[in-house]
């Protein structure tokens, strides 16, 4: 199954990548509590999601980290925390490929978080950062790895509660919103 990684980047280097802009991003929001695009989230609803994600991801091998950091009172300590435990498991060779079986085929640790969570990286940060009201651009290689993502996913993108239905977008608008409604996202949303 096709992965949103870049070029020939590493499971590591591509998370290590996106997490460094999904940082920014969060460094960058003041209201957590703001409505995002994901129905009945917040900011802070949105991150909870990607910070859950990533400690159980690695349950999957029979591997941990541990969460410590408050997210109600220090929501970009958090995401590092989280981020730092990920990124350590990803840089370990012996751990990352680890594997276990999905879909039923066998696939590493790495592989999966290359798959999943940076596809999540992707697109839950524009979904916070339009709920701080941020104009959050997706790189042009994102858009494309993405694209052959959801190719490769077919139905199962929907099917299993990933998104919301794809919006229709009109042939004209960017490649962003074009895989913006494919995700289910509407890429005029605004909190206001």
């Amino acid at each position: 199954m096709t992965s949103p990684s870049v070029g020939d980047m590493t499971a590591a280097e591509n998370y290590r990548r996106l997490a460094s802009a999904f940082d920014q991003t969060v460094a960058s929001v003041e209201a957590w509590d703001a409505p995002s695009p994901c129905d009945e989230w917040t900011a802070r609803d949105v991150l909870e999601h990607v910070l859950s994600s990533e400690v159980d991801f690695p349950g999957k091998v029979g591997l941990t980290f541990q969460r410590s950091i408050d997210l109600s009172n220090d929501p970009l300590g958090a995401w590092r925390e989280v981020r730092d435990g990920m990124q350590a498991i990803l840089d370990d060779p012996a751990k990352a490929s680890l594997t276990y079986e999905a879909f039923g085929a066998q696939t590493s640790l790495a592989d999966s978080v290359d798959r999943f969570i940076c596809f999540d990286l992707i697109f839950h940060r524009w979904d916070i950062g339009r709920a701080a009201g941020l104009p959050i651009e997706i790189a042009a290689a994102d858009i494309a790895a993405s694209n052959a993502f959801l190719d490769a996913m077919g139905s199962m993108f929907y099917d299993y509660g990933a998104s919301k239905p794809a919006i229709p977008i009109d042939e004209s608008a960017s490649d962003q919103d074009k895989v913006l409604g494919r995700v289910g996202r509407d890429p005029h949303w605004s909190a206001s």
